[in-house]
């Protein structure tokens, strides 16, 4: 993979900023409701835990063609966490790819956070070259599925463990291989 770094992403009322560590003790506040796990599975983690996570996600992927990155949702008219975005990048035959993925805490969510941050993150991928984005959506998950309709992708007929493969509608790169595990 070439040497695209992750960076900083501003969107109107929102930074996207690269994850670190130190972001654990915020965000296992910010993801602590029980119900965010209802379609992704899980329970939440402990600050301690996810600091563990945080570390082993910012020290990367061992396989030279797969890139992690993820960001923190920062809200700045309150000057807080709200969530995360992340896309797990290959480098495929036909160009690089990515699955995207991305959860709003609780009490932040109806307000377009979870839009805008998708939003920004594909068109971001888009300008590093990635040429086929895409996000899997459990079938009754509609806040999830408008969500990804907004960022411009559009449900497909391929299935991946319960849950639907979202794309761009004009890339139709990823191969049939039950996705990039962007929920790591």
């Amino acid at each position: 993979m070439d040497a695209v770094k992750i960076a900083v992403i501003e969107t109107g009322g929102l930074s996207l900023v690269p994850l670190a560590v130190e972001h654990a003790d915020e965000m296992a506040e910010v993801l602590s409701d029980p119900a965010l796990h209802v379609f992704i599975g899980g329970a939440p983690y402990s600050p301690q835990a996810l600091r563990a996570r945080y570390e082993r996600l910012v020290t990367g992927s061992s396989d030279p063609s797969v890139t992690w990155w993820n960001w923190v949702i920062r809200f700045r008219e309150e000057k807080c966490l709200a969530g995360t975005v992340q896309a797990t990048v290959i480098d495929a035959e036909r160009g690089r790819v990515a699955e995207v993925a991305w959860v709003v805490g609780t009490a932040w969510q109806g307000r377009g956070i979870a839009t805008e941050a998708a939003r920004g993150l594909v068109a971001w991928l888009q300008e590093q070259g990635v040429q086929g984005i895409c996000a899997h959506i459990h079938p009754d998950h509609h806040a999830s599925a408008a969500v990804a309709a907004a960022a411009g992708l559009a449900p497909t007929g391929h299935w991946h463990e319960g849950e639907i493969r979202w794309e761009l509608p004009s890339t139709h790169l990823l191969a049939d291989d039950g996705g990039t595990e962007a929920g790591r």
